[in-house]
């Protein structure tokens, strides 16, 4: 990867977008794009397209999702500690002891993850699951109003951890779910912009897809693309306690996942892997034997129907404030779809 994109990535990661509240990211995301498409059009639910080739007829999308998972205050007591509810899904263990890093209006505000030291727990409370009402953020404030002039109800919230190098070629952040497919649809928008094209591509970063899908169906809609990729993230299963009898065989660095099932359009899927064979990409397979649970499912359904395919990055330790990936991963994946567009005709039937 070269530091230009990696520079992006990494701010990517770093910029807060909570679902419903993506902009610090989508901003990132456009500013990156924008010197190298033709249009950029940010759209009333907050997705952000970027076009190549806006005159040819057959329209091919990427999309990848750019929200995160994250919290937002439903109460603050009397004593100014702040009750949080679930943005997305979390196991609520994982956020004891985090540092964290509210979203308001008028700037950021820090606060720090409580809960009752284990020293005052009682042998039941120790045996108890945590759970969002018994944790709680403390901003510092010494009662209610004071917490109330710093933040208020419906504010969102993200983990305050930054993205690390762990070794070689893998790194560690939050929000990898799904900053990793919004930084390989950038990157292949960039990419794509110095090939001779035969179709209209339109890149998308698209919103609240942790919460159904959202950004994709009003995207895929407005765009009615012809065919085009959802690019994500997937369980690796190559770390303690994974079951590859359920979930495949997928191991970081090994390339990006192609998926077979009723969510991929059976003509798309050979090209895929004709592609990858002839460019000497490194890929893996899973089966997909029911709806994907991406945004691959509304750009299939959109409209009358899109030829669609999944391409997952290689993921451990999903929805947490760790998640580990492989720069190496994000690299071939980019170059998959961007041979893919670039010897794409300028129509294809995709009907099985």
């Amino acid at each position: 990867m070269n530091k230009q994109a990696h520079d992006f990535l990494t701010e990517l990661l770093a910029a807060p977008s909570p679902s419903g509240f993506e902009q610090p990211a989508a901003k990132v995301w456009r500013d990156y794009v924008k010197p190298h498409v033709d249009e950029l059009i940010p759209d009333v639910h907050g997705n952000s397209i970027a076009v190549l080739n806006s005159k040819a007829k057959f329209k091919f999308m990427l999309a990848g999702h750019i929200d995160e998972i994250g919290l937002m205050i439903t109460h603050i007591d009397e004593k100014g500690f702040i009750y949080t509810a679930q943005i997305g899904g979390m196991d609520p263990t994982l956020l004891v002891g985090q540092r964290v890093r509210i979203i308001t209006q008028k700037g950021d505000v820090f606060g720090v993850i409580g809960r009752k030291a284990i020293h005052q727990m009682t042998s039941e409370e120790r045996k108890k699951n945590v759970e969002m009402d018994n944790v709680w953020i403390d901003i510092g404030a010494n009662n209610k109003k004071a917490a109330e002039k710093r933040v208020a109800i419906g504010d969102p919230i993200v983990v305050d951890v930054l993205c690390r190098k762990l070794n070689g070629d893998k790194i560690v952040s939050r929000a990898a779910d799904n900053k990793a497919g919004a930084f390989v649809v950038a990157e292949a928008m960039r990419q794509l912009a110095r090939r001779k094209l035969n179709v209209c591509v339109m890149g998308v970063a698209t919103v609240q897809e942790e919460i159904g899908l959202r950004g994709a169906i009003t995207s895929s809609y407005n765009v009615n693309p012809d065919a085009g990729f959802a690019v994500d993230v997937t369980f690796s299963s190559d770390h303690p306690d994974t079951n590859p009898k359920k979930t495949g065989e997928v191991k970081l660095g090994k390339g990006p996942v192609l998926h077979r099932g009723p969510s991929i359009n059976p003509v798309m899927e050979k090209e895929l892997f004709k592609i990858a064979k002839v460019k000497k990409i490194a890929y893996q397979v899973t089966a997909e034997p029911r709806g994907t649970g991406t945004d691959a499912n509304a750009m299939q359904l959109s409209r009358g129907g899109a030829a669609t395919a999944l391409i997952s990055v290689p993921n451990r330790y999903m929805h947490t404030p760790v998640e580990v990936i492989s720069t190496k991963d994000l690299d071939n994946t980019v170059k998959l779809i961007v041979e893919y567009i670039a010897a794409h005709p300028a129509k294809r039937d995709y009907r099985p």
